[in-house]
């Protein structure tokens, strides 16, 4: 089953195994489960610290328990976790085996007073990005405490069980039988709507913190560049960090990034908070800013209230809180998310395996999810709004050649239709105001982005379409505030110009605050 690179990676992993484990396998006599097997006798091939047995009695085919040897500590999970979630059964490996989880002391204690008979299920696909946040999440926190089970189910491997449900989007999160959640979660949201007074407690904490040189406000592309530039300068450096990567996350491939020929969102997030991990920055995680109170005073302290309650204070502050999907606003959108409507194709294309669905949006991100799903889906309807295409001329042409694929320019969403329980059709209008119905199962809304903003009105100078206004140096109307990337003016919203905008912003902040004595000098003679 494992290639041979995997295993050497896998072999070196075993080594740091603390404790014997059992993979205890519930197998049927189908090809998946055959994998499974193949999959766990690789495993188990690799160290004399794992054995593996097919005697399991779970409900589910194919399925394992990951058990450490003469204890509670387990991991379940429910057809073959590779793909993005491979990374999510090394690490189901290793603590169950007893090798701690990469999480705070605080969190670590909170997950251990949970009381009570929690029992996660959460729904991924292979493909799906922020899947394994989620699937790490809820494994790291059974292993840590006996009263917490959780199993992770491949969507793909139980269709029926998809389809009973509903479930057209992952992650999805079930806590009992009963909806408990869908998208990206960490740790610190779970315990939030676990244990209501964790948010009190993680704003508690919060209060004594020193102000800042240097406070940067999001985690992406730019607000890693700028933590890192203001840190290399010697400055007190807060990095405020909902999660890292941003946008990046949900990008699959990314072939423009200059040096680099090719890697995917993941991958380039991790490399981008192990490099702000390399120095001295306090970060702040798990945390939103809800508003900005800039000082009164020449060289005054700014203030970013958060969303907990707490209060953090900086010298300068920088702005990088980026974009998120922008919303088509039309009837039928909010009632059928995660029921039809869906945002992400890599995560959600999967369960729309052999059924027809319309991509809204002919930019870049519109034409390479049309043509990703392709590859899934039995055939994908195009609206674009305008009467061009606006994608790079290479993508378009692979959309054109495919067979199962309809371009329709012109072609303005008005209404999401459905049955009360999934998406069924579209209406849209044409250039001439006629409505015309597309019969579907599935609607991928990719019409580009809105800056994450809305926090800051009135605080600062906004543009028309809510982007934070800057000048050449990244300063905002407030002296002392900068802001970089997508959330911005800067034209072109590209990793590459993100992580230049937040150097840039980095390095006038600097420039401001070497000027700053000056400025308080002269408020102390006045």
């Amino acid at each position: 089953m494992l290639q041979d690179d995997l295993k050497t990676q896998m072999r070196a992993y075993m080594e740091y195994l603390r404790s014997d484990v059992l993979l205890e396998a519930t197998l049927g006599s189908d090809d998946r489960s055959a994998e499974v097997r193949g999959l766990l006798e690789d495993i188990a091939s690799l160290s004399d610290k794992v054995t593996f047995s097919d005697a399991g009695t779970a409900s589910r085919r194919p399925s394992f328990v990951i058990r450490r040897a003469g204890s509670v500590e387990e991991v379940t999970f429910a057809g073959l976790p590779m793909g993005h979630e491979f990374t999510s059964l090394v690490l189901g490996l290793l603590q169950v085996s007893g090798h701690p989880p990469k999480i705070e002391a605080d969190l670590v204690e909170q997950i251990k007073a949970l009381d009570g008979d929690f029992h996660f299920e959460t729904y991924f696909s292979q493909s799906c990005q922020n899947c394994p946040d989620v699937v790490q999440a809820l494994n790291a926190m059974s292993v840590l405490n006996p009263k917490i089970h959780h199993t992770a189910i491949d969507g793909a491997d139980f269709p029926e069980e998809v389809e009973r449900l509903g479930i057209r989007s992952v992650p999805q999160v079930y806590l009992n039988g009963e909806p408990f959640a869908s998208g990206r979660m960490e740790v610190a949201d779970i315990l939030a709507k676990l244990d209501a007074s964790s948010v009190e407690r993680a704003a508690a904490k919060l209060k004594d913190v020193a102000p800042f040189d240097v406070l940067v406000l999001g985690a992406g592309p730019a607000g890693a560049s700028a933590a890192i530039y203001a840190a290399r300068k010697g400055l007190r450096t807060g990095l405020v960090a909902d999660r890292f990567g941003g946008q990046v996350m949900d990008t699959a491939g990314i072939e423009n990034f200059i040096s680099v020929k090719e890697t995917e969102g993941p991958q380039l997030a991790g490399a981008l908070e192990a490099h702000v991990r390399q120095y001295d920055v306090q970060i702040i995680a798990s945390q939103k800013a809800a508003k900005l109170v800039p000082t009164k005073q020449p060289g005054g302290l700014h203030e970013i209230v958060l969303e907990s309650g707490a209060t953090l204070r900086s010298k300068t502050i920088i702005l990088a809180t980026g974009a998120r999907w922008r919303q088509l606003g039309v009837p039928g959108e909010e009632e059928y998310r995660t029921k039809g409507v869906a945002y992400c194709p890599h995560c959600d294309g999967p369960f729309y395996k052999g059924r027809p669905v319309v991509v809204t949006g002919g930019g870049n991100s519109g034409v390479e999810a049309a043509i990703d799903l392709a590859n899934i889906v039995s055939h994908v309807t195009l609206l674009q709004r305008g009467a061009h295409l606006k994608a790079d001329k290479v993508l378009q042409d692979k959309l054109l050649s495919l067979p199962n694929v309809t371009v329709l320019m012109s072609a303005l969403t008005t209404k999401i239709e459905g049955n009360g329980k999934e998406v069924t059709g579209l209406t849209y209008s044409d250039a001439d105001g006629g409505l015309h119905h597309i019969k579907m199962d599935g609607v991928f809304v990719q019409i580009g982005l809105l800056p994450n903003t809305d926090w800051l009105k009135g605080s600062l100078d906004l543009s028309p379409y809510g982007e934070i206004v800057i000048n050449d140096h990244c300063a905002t109307s407030v002296p002392g505030i900068f802001a970089a990337g997508d959330a911005t003016t800067v034209p072109y919203k590209q990793i590459v110009i993100a992580m230049g905008e937040g150097a840039k912003a980095s390095l006038s902040a600097f420039d401001y605050l070497i000027r700053m004595p000056a400025i308080e000098k002269e408020v102390e003679l006045a």
